[in-house]
């Protein structure tokens, strides 16, 4: 008698990362039905889409309001009732309230109803996540059957922390997780999700589909790169990262379980293409989410406003990019030079505002009140607030959002003007150190991104990127005046910040312990200003605001 093969078993399933916005309940709805259509046509049976998606993610205390609550509920039962057509079931996420509490929940959507719903358990608080404000923790809810598979769904946060939810799914009979994510960009992310994933794979014994979202949403960038790995630890498929896709990926059974038969490559850029790729992105939909029809910066002729040009046009295109020079009686001729050079270079807008009179006019109105003091840093912020003020006026007048040019360097010590070169709606890279803004800026003019609407070669003239940097308040004056070298600071901040180092182990890795304590000194001591400062696109794994919280009011210093 001859032993029969295994009857082989086939799904399709189609992982959908799109960039929902938040707040836009029909919107969001309209691209879901707009991707299950796409899935549909390519023959899937069930759609997989991210945590929240009809919400958009996070919503933060929007899930508070009752009436948003209701919309998102209707926009799920009438995604639901699309599904009676016999096409692509869904899996998609919404908040949803009822007697018991509030919840992050996912609905399967099949056969024109909701067949399923899960609670979220596990609720991040940390960082920048803040869910257990606003949800309550559900119950662990074993795996559902979708026409013949017994599919788990751990949302997000569920398999980054050794709960075994994904071990209890498996032990209910689950054959395959399929995980909703609202998972946000920093550096070295991709492989950070990867060995989350591999962990849970390991764990459980099962294949899993891990779905990602893209876009921006504040200072939040959620990067894509959606992926599978196959029971046996293999890569099943990897989705393109900062941009949105829809990818079909086929499934077979047979004895040993489910293995992807069928799925995309893509590649995942690294360093400075990868960092450059999500300020893009994050700045491109905070300027297009929020309806700002065009931006408008001033224009130095250093690195910092140079990069954030490049940003700006590469994310909206030249004609909604307006650049402007502000001189002063301090400001340089190679300032002025390449200025107007990184402007005809990226095709933009450029325009000359002198502020020799207005600032005269302020230190007239103030004469006889600063009569007997000595000139100093309350004269070099009057240039850097009536440059603020200018920008400013040609917002109020053009509707044209500022942006925001200071990095985070300069953010950490306090080398920034409130009212001044604060001044503005976004920040595209102020979670950069200066150095990075450096590394960023000689990897732009060597590639044009995927998606950018600037052009190709030296956008950012050289000869700024060579110059010593200088806020060119007073004859002469370079940044390290009064700053440590930027490679020096820049560690000694990376060490502060993002590691929570102790001044002696600091002082172990070569600096100088003055050094040290005077830029310890200078980041606590600019904590009120970066409260004042406008957003910006998150980077690293602590940026301002977000991640790292501390007291404006601190005495302590580590001594």
């Amino acid at each position: 008698m001859t032993e029969q093969s295994p009857i082989t078993q086939t799904i399709r399933i189609a992982v959908a990362q799109l960039n929902p916005t938040v707040g836009d309940v029909s919107g969001n709805l309209a691209k879901a039905r707009e991707v299950r259509a796409e899935a549909a046509r390519e023959g899937a049976q069930l759609v997989l889409l991210t945590e929240l998606f009809i919400s958009g993610y996070p919503p933060e205390d929007l899930v508070l309001k009752p009436a948003f609550i209701r919309a998102c509920r209707k926009a799920v039962e009438s995604l639901a009732a699309d599904t009676a057509d016999g096409g692509p079931g869904v899996v998609i996420g919404f908040p949803r309230q009822d007697e018991t509490g509030r919840y992050n929940s996912v609905a399967v959507l099949d056969g024109g109803k909701i067949i399923f719903i899960r609670d979220k358990v596990d609720l991040p608080n940390y960082g920048e996540f803040d869910e257990k404000r606003v949800f309550d923790e559900g119950t662990i809810a074993g795996p559902v059957n979708f026409r013949g598979v017994r599919i788990g769904i751990p949302i997000c946060e569920e398999i980054w922390n050794d709960l075994g939810i994904c071990e209890t799914l498996a032990e209910s009979g689950a054959e395959i997780l399929l995980v909703p994510n609202g998972s946000p960009y920093y550096r070295g992310k991709v492989d950070v999700r990867h060995q989350v994933a591999l962990r849970q794979v390991i764990e459980s014994g099962l294949p899993l589909i891990f779905a990602a979202q893209v876009g921006g949403q504040d200072e939040l960038v959620f990067d894509g790169a959606s992926f599978g790995f196959n029971a046996d630890k293999s890569l099943a498929f990897q989705m393109s990262q900062f941009e949105t896709a829809l990818a079909v990926t086929t499934w077979k059974k047979n004895g040993s379980g489910w293995h992807c038969a069928e799925g995309p490559m893509a590649h995942i850029p690294e360093g400075e293409e990868a960092d450059y790729r999500a300020c893009l992105l994050g700045f491109r939909d905070y300027v297009n989410k929020n309806g700002f029809k065009s931006v408008v910066l001033g224009l130095s002729g250093g690195i910092d406003s140079a990069i954030c040009a490049a940003l700006a046009v590469d994310a909206l295109g030249e004609e909604r990019v307006r650049t402007v020079m502000l001189p002063f009686r301090y400001t340089s001729q190679d300032s002025l030079k390449d200025a107007a050079d990184c402007a005809k270079a990226l095709g933009c807008r450029y325009d000359i505002v002198p502020i020799e009179e207005p600032v005269t006019g302020f230190s007239s109105a103030l004469s006889d009140l600063f009569e007997g003091t000595d000139s100093g840093i309350t004269e070099e912020n009057l240039q850097s607030r009536a440059r603020g003020t200018i920008l400013m006026a040609i917002s109020n007048k053009f509707g044209s959002m500022v942006v925001t040019t200071g990095n985070k360097s300069e953010m950490s010590v306090g080398y920034a003007t409130l009212y001044g070169d604060m001044n503005g709606g976004f920040n595209p890279i102020k979670d950069l150190y200066k150095m990075q803004v450096y590394a960023l800026s000689r990897w732009r003019n060597l590639h044009v991104p995927p998606g950018a609407l600037g052009p190709s070669g030296e956008v950012i003239p050289f000869n700024i990127i060579d110059k010593a940097p200088s806020a060119e308040l007073r004859p002469n004056q370079t940044d390290q005046d009064s700053l440590p070298p930027y490679p020096v600071l820049d560690d000694i901040l990376e060490c502060l910040v993002e590691k929570e180092m102790a001044v002696e182990e600091i002082v172990a890795r070569g600096h100088d312990v003055a050094t040290v304590h005077r830029v310890e000194h200078l980041l606590y001591l600019a904590e009120y200003k970066r409260r004042q400062s406008a957003p910006g696109v998150k980077i690293t794994k602590k940026n301002f605001g977000r991640d790292r919280r501390y007291p404006i009011t601190n005495r302590f210093r580590d001594r």
